[in-house]
């Protein structure tokens, strides 16, 4: 699932943050009126994923110091300092939506997430309509584990399917068989969860487009009611960065991966699913991730883990990478934070319309300046976006338009 609260293993510089973890003036302004979510980051793994560049550890790559304990701990204070600062102005704020991310947040089991959430209900506050999510692994993913989930309060199930072709996940250097996921959808509805989402991911070498279609029809056919689908990226540092260099593995072509988008939108949409972000489709309104909605649409949201981003009122700051060094930060009572940035008016307004266009609602053309509406309508006049809401005052994305949607968007934003 698209989501920008995401770990990349490589942290940018910034601005130190304070001891205390204080925000300046500026976060609190309009605070009232902006959504708040929580993204906790599990930063474990059994094994790691040849196309993974995320901030996660195998037990073999943790080393002292560090622990799934150790962790948990950290992410309970950590909390602790998020309700402390958050509520510095007055603000009584609920959460609004949770996700649980990683790594592979079932590896550690259904007690550490429970008393996560938990954390968060009593010191933070949590709303009764909370959307809770959690990513699962299909290997560490069995029926027991979804019905502890959901009675602490889980309400949606995020699972990586990837690909129904064995060669495929191989590749990928994913463990899981294909059945195990589309059974774990099963699962997750036998135990009441809400909202269950599969992950897709297109373009790996040697993968067919008839493989693709099969993963698709069977991720269609398996009771979710949210598909996301990416394009492989290949990551520098990663063992399929290093297969590609090598020359055992091609590079995705981009013109394969722009097919493969085309087929995913045929065929998600000939079963019902319609797009709301460039990548993700949902059953109906109420299955789209209100979590990912949250960042798209500038929420405020605090990560709690190693590494992981934080975003309150165009403050943007990020955790220190390692779990040990993350976990010894709090228990001296310090921010874990390992730099921070704050954002500038234009800066916010380039972010509004990077991520605003991928909407399905897309942007009002008020928000853009004279250059960015003659770009919109010559736009639309190359069949980019649709003619009809143009009129209307939005710049709403055409199929075509989704495939250029990143460089449409810097020029809307001129």
């Amino acid at each position: 699932m698209v989501n920008t609260g995401r770990v990349p293993s490589t942290l940018p510089d910034g601005d130190p943050v304070p001891t205390g973890g204080s925000l300046p003036d500026q976060a609190y302004d309009g605070m009232a009126d902006r959504t708040l979510s929580v993204y906790l980051h599990v930063p474990f793994c059994a094994t790691r994923c040849g196309y993974c560049d995320f901030n996660t550890y195998t037990a073999g790559e943790l080393g002292a110091g560090a622990s799934p304990q150790s962790w948990l701990d950290a992410a309970l204070s950590e909390i602790d300092l998020a309700a402390k600062v958050l509520a510095a102005s007055g603000s009584t704020r609920q959460v609004g939506t949770v996700f649980v991310g990683g790594g592979t947040p079932s590896l550690v089991g259904a007690g550490p997430l429970t008393r996560l959430l938990t954390a968060v209900r009593d010191r933070i506050g949590l709303a009764p309509d909370a959307e809770v999510t959690t990513e699962a692994n299909p290997e560490s993913t069995d029926p027991r584990l979804l019905e502890e989930l959901r009675a602490a309060g889980f309400t949606r199930l995020s699972l990586g399917l990837q690909s129904t072709s064995p060669g495929v996940l191989r590749v990928l250097d994913r463990t899981h068989t294909p059945g195990r996921a589309l059974d774990a959808v099963g699962w997750a509805g036998l135990a009441g969860f809400e909202h269950v989402n599969l992950d897709l991911i297109y373009g790996t070498p040697g993968e067919s487009d008839a493989e693709f279609v099969d993963s698709l029809r069977a991720a269609a056919a398996s009771g979710a009611d949210h598909v996301s689908a990416y394009s492989l990226i290949v990551e520098p540092g990663t063992r399929l960065a290093r297969q590609v260099r090598s020359g055992a593995l091609p590079m995705p072509d981009d013109d394969v991966l722009a097919d493969r988008y085309l087929l995913a939108e045929h065929e998600l949409t000939a079963v019902g699913m319609q797009w709301y972000e460039v990548s993700n489709w949902a059953a109906d309104p109420d299955a789209r991730c209100r979590h990912n909605l949250a960042y798209w649409t500038g929420g405020d949201w605090w990560g709690i883990g190693p590494g992981a981003h934080s975003h309150v009122g165009g403050v943007r700051w990020w955790n220190v990478k390692h779990p040990a060094t993350y976990a010894a930060a709090l228990a001296a009572g310090r921010s874990p934070g390992h730099a921070r940035e704050v954002l500038d008016p234009a800066q916010r307004r380039l972010e509004e319309i990077l991520l605003g266009l991928r909407l399905t609602e897309g942007l009002a053309l008020q928000r853009l300046s004279d250059v960015g509406n003659a770009h919109a309508y010559d736009a639309a006049v190359r069949g980019l976006l649709r003619p009809g809401e143009l009129a209307a005052g939005r710049a709403v994305l055409t199929v075509t338009g989704r495939l250029l949607a990143d460089g449409l968007a810097l020029r809307l934003a001129e």
